[in-house]
């Protein structure tokens, strides 16, 4: 599934969005929900393990109000009472009335257990309808253990039991038992039996988008993790692994187009109007890989050969009139198939390959097997209506699903705790790929900064979780960015330590083992290790610890010896249920940079009471990669003629907070000589960084600030380079994110944080104003919008300038934003206007924000964006514009893009999110509950922004906390969210 989703703050990436606040485009990519503690305090569950529960119907849900309250999980009065919420769509079949229904219960991984029985093959059959769908499932069960007696539960949502068979004959109600979560078969047959069920549900009432549901007349599934039990009963656990068939009727008016999983072998027409297919599925499968869509869609189709010489057809199903807006993602599928050939040696096994476009979708998209579902947004692009950051997050996701088909469907998870082991690894993948056809610094860049602003965070809160987590409540909430972004880290560093081909030698044996395999984490490792006849002594740590370790460094040099030490020490700071840390293997890539700014070549070194020599086919070693595993060690370079000024973790090589003795020297120095392009941009970063928290203090001791000029004249430097990426230019002299600097603050101060950048991006827009226009002017372009690398570049230069002047405020800056926004021929360039006239309030700002929905109003990406860069405004009083906006004709609560669009980018502006007066966290506490009621996994990514509430002065913290205990004890809340705001609420 794509990491897309990280957290209401980074909801609007991906849209390619040139924030007021950010001075640059939106980094793009991926979502995810939301992490949570392993922590057994407070663990439901455990006691009062069911109540009776009196039904009432609340719109399209169910409630139960019970007597007894829930283990309290914090010390507050105002919690003590939560009734479980069903979601459901039909009253449940008579067998379910008055049923013991379950307190959230807490899953954990060490409970694990082989299934009881498996399913060899699923063939299932559904007659679609307006009113209601029936769904027949016909499964071939044999024991998953010889001799095993015990019954055979299946899962079930909000399903209408019709009828069960074993063997063809009408199971009696005695012989199984139903409530609102299971169908068990009391006593089974022994050996190898077949079991008929059907099912009545209705998607047209699903608004949770989970099972089957209907999205603007079209059918479509979303079965990751746990919807498959919404559309039959069903061990629905990835694995139990059958090869499936599918039958689908429908009118053949109203669904022309039938599709499912595998290859299509049979279709024709019905009686009254409707019509039929059948497709199967060759390759076995878990079911949360199924899919289904029908509808009134049209394809583009194309074609790829692969390199066995099979042709294989590709199509993008979606409404005819954004069939044009597709070339780009058939692009991106070509490229990543070749792509995928030539790094691992993949090749597609079916000769068919789908995609299709929903508008209607919580995840940004899904891979199942050879039917990819997508959200609109990451598929439809034009020059005119999308933004580079919109192409290369097609570009990325495109590549992220097809990806999966052998890294998650091939072989795919044993269990949901092994989540990182198909996303994390490809999430990698993608990010490779997308590195291999765009600038690999710039890439690599982007992406440490998406894992700093929302990953670090995450682990250093309540919900902190291993890339492993040890439990969960509800699955739902850990497509986090633990899970992708870290877990990506964490596979990266496989191949910093054993190279590209060893880690290719690894992937190999990974296969070559797992090929129609459900497997574990430790079983990569194991891959990896054996390919390459080593061992990582500590690895699996990043599997099981929570946290971002902290490095320190410290050097120093001998001049007689002529050595050079590097000394590291680390620490894992608590986590929830987590209290102390193991020490974690820990790759630092070091290289040694000389008084001429040259690197110096490295011979050998002394650690551990052994000499490492580095050789490389006898080439010189400019960096190397220090094996770091215990708490403290000392690395002893030998042959060092002179004092070196050490580029530390180059490229990023482990996912960490480093803290080393570089002086302000240093990193001007680094900044302007290292070789690692990364080190270079990460020198100003710390740079910048230094000088805001020099500043915040000066704000909050009322101090006149005064920017420091030696950094105004780095920038300088920078800005007027002809060597360097243009677009590496955009990301060095943009400063790190108002988030970034909060989460570093023993006291988040959103007010200080604010007032401090926005003085640092003014001062420099002043100083620098000369270079920006020249920068702006010199990067125009009147040619016919391209998407490659150096077209890219030259527009996130010009837009980031612009960004800075723009906050100026000036009428001659003013002016020249306003030309550039009539004048652009392309929505990347357009929209980078628009966003520099919204920093300032007045009446530019609002006739450039109605002209701008005026001429876009048809469009409903576009529209999406509108709402977005809105939504994350920093002007005054913005909480009641986006409160405004909740009325807007063009705002949806029940489409995820709209809801990620405004409020999850107003959870992204912290002086709004934050305000003082709790206004902020007022207006998010309602539209979670009125969310809630309607697609409870988007409420519950919502609720996260909570998660941090005690990181603020005592004002903000009691007003969160109102708002948390406000939604904890709301009736009928959902498990998604009570798991979230009530482990928020506990910390």
């Amino acid at each position: 599934m794509a990491r897309r989703l990280l957290s209401p703050a980074a909801a609007c990436q991906g849209r390619g969005l040139v924030k007021a606040g950010f001075l640059a485009a939106v980094s793009p990519l991926h979502y995810q929900r939301l992490p949570f503690s392993s922590s057994k305090r407070g663990s439901p569950g455990n006691k009062d393990s069911g109540y009776r529960a009196n039904l009432t119907k609340e719109g399209s849900h169910w409630t139960g109000t019970r007597s007894n309250s829930l283990l309290s999980l914090h010390s507050s009065k105002s919690v003590s009472k939560r009734t479980a919420c069903l979601t459901a769509t039909e009253p449940p079949p008579a067998a379910a009335e008055e049923p013991e229904m379950d307190l959230p219960k807490e899953i954990f991984l060490k409970d694990y257990k082989k299934p009881d029985y498996l399913f060899d093959t699923v063939d299932l059959e559904f007659q679609l309808g307006d009113e209601k769908t029936i769904v027949t499932s016909k499964i071939a069960v044999s024991p998953g253990n010889e001799g095993t007696s015990s019954p055979l539960a299946l899962n079930g949502r909000d399903l209408k039991l019709l009828s069960i068979k074993i063997n063809g004959t009408e199971l009696k109600s005695d012989k199984y038992t139903v409530d609102p979560r299971h169908l068990t078969i009391l006593t089974p047959p022994a050996g190898v039996f077949n079991m008929e069920i059907v099912t009545e549900i209705y998607p047209q009432l699903n608004t949770s988008l989970e099972g089957l549901y209907r999205s603007t007349g079209n059918f479509c599934t979303q079965c990751e993790a746990e919807g498959f039990r919404k559309i039959t009963y069903f061990q629905d656990r990835p694995d139990v692994m059958a090869k499936y068939t599918c039958r689908i009727e429908g009118d053949k008016t109203l669904y022309p187009v039938l599709l499912s999983n595998g290859n299509l072998i049979e279709q024709g027409d019905l009686e009254g109007g409707k019509h039929y297919a059948l497709w199967e599925d060759p390759f076995k499968k878990p079911c949360y890989l199924f899919a289904l869509v029908a509808g009134q869609l049209e394809c583009r189709e194309d074609s790829f050969v692969t390199c066995s010489g099979r042709k294989v057809t590709l199509r993008i199903w979606t409404p005819a009139q954004d069939l044009p807006k597709t070339s780009h993602a058939m692009y991106s599928l070509k490229e990543a198939m070749k792509w995928d050939e030539e790094v691992f040696g993949l090749e597609y096994d079916l000769d068919l390959f789908n995609i299709v476009v929903v508008p209607d979708f919580n995840m940004g998209a899904m891979e199942n097997k050879s039917l990819n579902v997508f959200q609109s947004r990451l598929v439809l692009a034009s020059p005119e209506a999308a933004t580079d950051g919109d192409y290369a997050a097609i570009l990325g996701v495109i590549g992220h699903e097809y990806f999966h088909n052998w890294t998650g469907n091939r072989v795919t998870c044993r269990d949901w705790f092994q989540l990182t082991l198909k996303e994390g690894l490809t999430v990698f993948r993608d990010q490779e790929f997308s590195s291999d056809l765009g600038c690999r610094t710039v890439k690599r860049i982007a992406d440490v900064s998406k894992l700093r602003s929302y990953q670090f965070p995450q682990d250093a809160g309540p919900m902190a979780h291993p890339i492993r987590p040890l439990s969960y409540i509800k699955m739902d909430n850990f497509y986090t960015v633990t899970v992708y972004e870290k877990g990506a880290e964490v596979v990266r560093m496989y191949k910093t330590m054993f190279g590209a081909s060893g880690f290719r030698k690894g992937m190999d044996l990974y296969f070559q083992r797992h090929d129609g395999q459900a497997v574990t984490c430790e079983d990569f490792y194991a891959a990896m290790c054996d390919a390459n006849n080593a061992q990582l002594p500590n690895f699996l740590q990043w599997y099981s610890q929570a946290g971002t370790p902290t490095v320190k460094a410290t050097s120093s040099y001998d001049e007689g010896s002529q050595t050079f030490s590097l000394k590291l020490s680390q620490e894992v700071p608590p986590t929830p249920g987590q209290p102390m840390k193991e020490p974690m293997f820990i790759p630092v890539a070091v290289g040694l940079v000389d008084s001429t700014g040259e690197d110096m070549p490295l011979t050998s070194i002394y650690s551990d009471g052994m000499v490492q020599t580095l050789s490389n086919d006898g080439h010189p070693v400019f960096t190397t990669v220090l094996q770091f595993k215990k708490t403290e060690e000392e690395f002893i370079f030998n042959n060092v003629p002179e004092r070196p000024v050490p580029s530390l973790l180059r490229g990023y090589s482990a996912p960490i907070r480093l803290d080393s003795d570089l002086t302000e020297s240093d990193l001007y120095f680094l900044l302007a000589n290292d070789s690692d392009e990364f080190n270079r941009w990460e020198a100003g970063q710390i740079l910048a960084r230094k000088l805001m928290f020099s500043l915040v203090a000066d704000f909050q001791q009322q101090k006149t600030l005064v920017l420091n000029t030696k950094f105004v004249d780095g920038l300088r430097a920078i800005l007027r380079s002809t060597s360097l990426d243009k677009e590496f230019i955009a990301k060095a002299i943009t400063l790190p994110g108002q988030g970034e600097i909060m989460d570093m603050m023993s006291i988040a101060d959103p007010d200080a944080v604010h007032a401090v950048r926005t003085f640092i991006k003014k001062e420099l827009a002043f100083q620098l104003k000369d270079d920006l226009l020249a920068a702006v002017t010199s990067n125009r372009s009147s040619e016919a919008y391209v998407f490659n690398h150096d077209s890219v570049a030259r527009r996130a230069l010009k837009n980031t300038c612009l960004a800075y002047l723009a906050s100026l405020n000036e009428p001659d800056v003013t002016e020249l934003a306003l030309n550039e926004y009539k004048s652009a021929t392309n929505m990347t360039e357009q929209f980078a206007a628009l966003a520099a006239l919204s920093q300032n309030p007045g009446q530019v700002r609002e006739d450039a924000l109605l002209d701008f929905y005026n001429k876009w109003q048809q469009d409903y990406l576009v529209v999406s964006k509108w709402f977005a860069l809105q939504a994350t405004s920093d002007i005054p009083g913005n909480v009641a514009n986006v409160r405004k906006l909740l009325a807007h004709p063009a705002f949806d609560m029940r489409n995820p893009n709209k809801v990620y669009s405004l409020i999850g980018g107003f959870c992204g502006s912290p002086v709004s999110f934050h305000a003082k007066d709790g206004s902020g966290y007022k207006f998010l506490g309602e539209v979670v509950l009125q969310l809630d009621k309607i697609n409870p996994q988007v409420a519950s990514r919502m609720v996260s922004a909570f998660s941090r509430w005690r990181r603020y002065d005592e004002t903000r913290q009691a007003l969160a906390k109102a708002q948390l205990e406000m939604i904890i004890s709301a009736n009928g809340l959902s498990e998604n969210v009570y798991e979230i705001a009530s482990k928020s609420l506990a910390a």
